[in-house]
């Protein structure tokens, strides 16, 4: 884009990707042919870089422009057409914002001189974005799963447990609101009586997937917990929603897969099972509620959400879980230690459980900023699969070979539910966008 000052004595700005290059206007509009001439053999420009930059002072943020010139030869090719962004994420707040401008700034910094101005990013720098992404995000979930687990094993108290795991998130989104790393939202009377049901519903998510977490094998509740479409398909039908015959036709698979792989698990057990399953309906009723009831709060970005539906948790379920298991919480922490040999252990495992609970949840709610929900909802079905594999690994699970095809046919009838479901909401978008 060129804007054009013609006042008198003005000069004449040539705008293009933040730089500028400046040159007479008189010249321009002077109908003299021999000064057209001259303007034309002029080859000698001064060309500027401006950089914005955004300062946090107090409770506000600030932005001030910086001006370098640099005379350069008309002649030479722009080094870079790509813009020069000097935004900067904390990798700690925005793991994946942070990710996504590291690989910009790479894309800008390879990009040749004289090439034209492209895409910022090229599908070679998208699919290492991409894999970035899914790496942070699966890495943050297998680790959890891991030593969650082990505190179990040797702690098997999951209703503490899940209070601590629900204690460090609040504790975590707190100091992000204070530090002013995360814009903390405006809190209303409204706003919390609109969160009491989800993280009602939550909390019973929560506490069901650590209850079959301590009673079975990691790998098999998270193929009974695959099974969540199917949960989320019949509760919706009965609340009104309609969906296409292609979308009923994918959970399946999921039922047949997950009737199979619970028929033929060797660490079977119905608390398990039944944990996981209501798990299951905790969570799709989690979301029901919140579309419903948040309709009025859209401003509210997603990791805030979670940040109170977390805290509001916690006040639900400590109490709780002080009189279902309060009364063995002091001799099972001695005979934990007894089993374990080091108290520091066993502190880590359980810190550990805590931290990367609260990282990959917050880590889903930024990946879905950053991609499309079809890819997350892949991604999501991807997540499953390794975890499984890599749980099975770490704790040895004997895997029978019915059981591992179970496992198969449910996350497989997982993928597709989530192939007709995103068609789905596409379709129901164009539909809105007509109207």
């Amino acid at each position: 884009m060129i804007s054009l000052n013609l006042i008198p004595s003005a000069s004449v700005t040539f705008v293009k990707s933040n730089y500028y290059c400046s040159r007479n206007a008189s010249s321009l509009h002077n109908p003299n042919p021999l000064n057209s001439a001259q303007s034309r053999n002029q080859r000698n420009l001064h060309c500027y870089r401006k950089t914005s930059r955004l300062h946090q002072v107090g409770s506000g943020i600030y932005s001030t422009t910086e001006i370098h010139g640099c005379p350069v030869d008309f002649s030479l090719r722009p080094v870079s057409q790509i813009k020069d962004s000097i935004t900067k994420f904390s990798p700690f707040k925005y793991p994946f914002r942070f990710l996504k401008s590291q690989i910009v700034r790479a894309a800008s910094e390879s990009n040749s001189e004289g090439e034209p101005e492209k895409a910022v990013l090229n599908p070679k720098s998208k699919t290492l974005k991409l894999a970035l992404i899914f790496g942070l995000w699966y890495f943050q979930n297998i680790v959890f799963n891991i030593y969650n687990k082990k505190a179990l094993n040797i702690f098997p108290f999951p209703w503490l447990l899940a209070s601590f795991q629900l204690f460090v998130g609040s504790v975590w989104m707190l100091v992000l609101w204070s530090l002013k790393l995360q814009p903390c939202p405006k809190i209303s009377k409204p706003f919390v009586i609109a969160l009491l049901g989800p993280a009602l519903f939550h909390t019973i998510g929560h506490i069901s997937a650590c209850v079959s977490f301590s009673k079975v094998a990691v790998s098999f509740t998270h193929v009974i917990k695959s099974s969540e479409p199917v949960f989320s398909v019949i509760f919706s039908s009965l609340l009104g929603d309609t969906y296409p015959i292609q979308v009923w036709l994918s959970i399946l698979p999921i039922v047949i897969g997950c009737s199979l792989a619970a028929v033929t698990e060797v660490s079977f057990n119905l608390q398990g099972l039944w944990g996981a399953l209501i798990s299951n309906v905790g969570f799709v009723f989690r979301n029901i509620y919140s579309k419903r009831s948040l309709q009025n709060f859209k401003e509210v970005d997603g990791l805030n959400l979670y940040g109170w539906i977390t805290i509001i948790s916690l006040f639900y379920l400590f109490p709780v879980a002080v009189v279902v298991e309060g009364s063995q919480w002091i001799q099972g922490y001695h005979r934990a230690l007894e089993t374990i040999g080091k108290s520091s252990t066993f502190y880590l495992w359980v810190f550990l459980s805590g931290v990367f609970y609260h990282l990959y949840n917050q880590s889903s709610y930024q990946a879905l900023d950053d991609i499309s929900p079809l890819t997350f909802s892949v991604g999501n079905t991807m997540k499953r699969v390794v975890v499984i594999v890599s749980t099975v690994l770490v704790f040895r699970n004997p895997v029978r070979p019915l059981n591992a095809l179970g496992s198969a046919i449910a996350i497989f009838g997982t993928f597709l539910y989530s192939q007709a479901s995103a068609k789905k909401g596409a379709e129901k978008i164009e539909d809105e966008k007509k109207n």
